[in-house]
């Protein structure tokens, strides 16, 4: 039986200058990369980020008249697994960007939630 083997990506449309914010926020202090994006027939433009060799958010410029926020439901969070902890921090504390932190027991790690500059709250997982 053919199924569902993970999660392809999560997708951000907004207007070109959020999405520039977005940009930087996730290569910057997250530590995405940008990198391939296809040529889309349908004109569409944004980048494509990965976290290493899979592109895991892609960043969509909505086109005029599609500006308007899309209703998220219940969705909640998007959430990475991470390495460096401390490096994370320090990109994070130099920006001025809030989070809280949260240590969890099984499976070790620790937790650093925060809201990234479209108000879609991120998820960052490190293992201890």
């Amino acid at each position: 039986m053919t199924g569902v083997r993970g999660l392809a990506h999560a997708n951000i449309r907004a207007p070109e200058a959020m999405i520039e914010r977005l940009r930087c926020f996730y290569i910057d202090l997250i530590g995405l990369r940008q990198g391939l994006r296809p040529a889309f027939r349908s004109g569409s433009r944004g980048y494509w980020l990965y976290a290493g060799e899979t592109d895991v958010l892609h960043l969509t410029i909505a086109g005029p008249g599609d500006t308007a926020p899309a209703p998220t439901g219940h969705f909640n969070h998007l959430a990475f697994a991470c390495t460096d902890l401390d490096a994370t921090r320090a990109r994070l504390d130099a920006a001025g960007v809030a989070y809280e932190v949260d240590e969890v027991d099984e499976p070790p790690q620790v937790q650093l939630f925060l809201t990234d500059p479209s108000g879609l709250d991120i998820e960052l997982n490190f293992s201890r």
